[in-house]
């Protein structure tokens, strides 16, 4: 008789290496159903288990087991290969404490996912044939539809929604109907591009799981809070199939806005009080380029200033100077004089750049101060061969800032396009009001090498750059990017290799209503 084995499922079982922190009951449940039940999908390892109780029923039987204990849960990031943390404590504090201090790649199970996990290892146990397949997709659906602590949505891999449960609808504001089938991005954030790509600061766990297969998690400032910011706690877990394929993510969204806020309102002032001291000191180093260029454009008229004196002067010594001589002093004395006017328009602007009004946010128009760098970078532009073409609004783009800031914020851009074209290139600065979104939008473009596709993600780190040693302190993006965002606005970049890059920022305008970059 032919064997019918060829046609059984046999699985390939995944390596997974977890720790618990909670060493009670549900610690010892969980080791008593590891010991017994054994898994044909998942290679499960109990590497370590912490509870700060040494007579916990779970600790206690893990030490029987030769498993390693402790009492204190920052032990078991040592832990080689660990691949996840699970919280059996049903504390917030703790659960804050593990995702706070954990190392990169570690996840961080909650206790109510912990349950969960043991109802879906237990019908994984019955995995055999593909209908089972069928039974743990309508477990995990139950699962989600009951759970009421967290937002949890199941995602495809094409960033499409595939179910959600009513936690979740209720933070978008949107029926099962209209969200499933949805793209996550567009109707959480409102984007038209995946996270990662249409904001590259708003970093996507998702993507993260995809690209390394493993737990990821971020915290994320929710979109549309009204009143004051809000915060969530976003981890997201693969879905594999049988052959280690993910087919789908898990994301579980936790709102921690009550444990958080109290913590980053008391950063956010301190990081303020940095900003401002960080933007002082890069006005110091900006003025020192513009002053540099500044040696080049000034001494042009002063040499002409000495020539002119010198004819003047070799003609007087000749005597009298006749009256044709003297229609010569009057061009001269002309040009000398247009000249010095123009070495002291160089100044006054440096002396102006260089004096820090007080800082505070106040009405004043975006164009103006756009005018004033643009005059203090011309002659750098003129020097390196850039050709300046500019399309400001022919209406004021007031709204609520710091001049200082702001200056700097542009300065930085212009400096960065500059430098993008050290053979020369253009230059285009456009400024314009949408009066529909009641937004004022600063574009600057320029014709440079771009940006490179790896290092996209990271233009707006701090210390990031990709010039060599000593050409640059790696912040000025960075601190573009803290302008903007304190002054309530957005910056958006497209770039191309070879081709240029382009810098749009947005920002609300004085009738658009309160700022609340200003208090962020």
């Amino acid at each position: 008789m032919e064997s019918n084995a060829t046609n059984e499922f046999v699985p390939q079982k995944l390596p997974l290496n977890i720790a618990i922190v909670g060493g009670g009951k549900a610690c010892k449940f969980f080791l008593e159903f590891l010991k017994n039940e054994p898994f044909p999908f998942l290679n499960i390892k109990l590497l370590g288990v912490c509870d700060i109780e040494p007579q916990a029923d779970g600790l206690l039987m893990a030490k029987k087991m030769g498993i390693y204990t402790t009492n204190n849960f920052r032990n078991l990031f040592k832990i080689k290969n660990l691949d996840s943390i699970i919280e059996l404590t049903d504390s917030r504090e703790v659960l804050l404490d593990l995702i706070k201090f954990r190392p990169k790649r570690v996840g961080i199970v909650e206790h109510n996912i912990g349950r969960l996990l043991i109802s879906l290892f237990t019908i994984n146990q019955r995995l055999k044939s593909a209908e089972h397949q069928v039974m743990l997709e309508k477990m995990s659906s139950d699962f989600l539809i009951q759970q009421s602590n967290a937002a949890i949505v199941v995602l495809n891999t094409d960033f499409t929604i595939a179910e959600a449960n009513e936690s979740y609808l209720k933070i978008v504001h949107k029926s099962k109907e209209e969200a499933i089938g949805a793209y996550c991005y567009k109707l959480f954030y409102r984007l038209s591009a995946p996270c990662s790509a249409a904001r590259p600061v708003l970093k996507c766990p998702m993507v993260e799981t995809l690209r390394t297969g493993k737990s990821a998690h971020v915290i994320h400032e929710a979109p549309f809070s009204k009143d004051h910011a809000s915060y969530r706690n976003i981890v997201t877990y693969p879905l594999v199939d049988k052959s280690g394929e993910i087919i789908r993510i898990i994301e579980i969204l936790t709102d921690i806005t009550d444990e958080i806020s109290p913590r980053w309102e008391k950063r956010i002032e301190e990081l303020k009080a940095d900003l401002n001291k960080i933007v002082q000191e890069d006005r110091m180093i900006s003025l020192g380029k513009l002053a540099a260029s500044c040696v080049h454009e000034i001494n042009n008229p002063i040499q002409g200033l000495l020539t002119f004196s010198h004819l003047m002067k070799e003609t007087l010594a000749e005597g009298m100077p006749g009256s044709e001589d003297l229609e010569k002093f009057k061009k001269f004395l002309s040009l000398m004089s247009n000249e010095l006017e123009r070495c002291g328009n160089i100044i006054s602007g440096l002396l102006s750049f260089s004096h820090q009004s007080t800082t505070g946010f106040n009405d004043v128009d975006l164009n103006e101060i756009l005018k004033e760098v643009i005059t203090l970078t011309s002659h750098k532009m003129e020097l390196q061969n850039i050709y300046l073409n500019t399309e400001l609004s022919t209406r004021p783009l007031s709204i609520q800032g710091d001049v200082n800031h702001l200056q700097q914020c542009f300065l930085n851009l212009i400096f960065n396009a500059i430098e993008a074209m050290p053979q020369g290139g253009q230059l285009t600065i456009i400024s314009k009001l949408d009066s529909t979104q009641k937004r004022a939008r600063i574009e600057i473009q320029d014709s440079g090498y771009g940006i490179a596709e790896e290092d996209f993600d990271h233009i707006f780190d701090p210390f990031f750059t990709t010039r060599e040693d000593d050409e640059g302190t790696g912040l000025g993006l960075s601190i573009v990017y803290g302008i903007v965002k304190n002054h309530g606005g957005n910056i958006k970049v497209n770039s191309q290799v070879k081709k240029g890059s382009s810098f749009i920022l947005n920002f609300p305008t004085i009738t658009s209503g309160r700022i609340r970059g200003r208090n962020a």
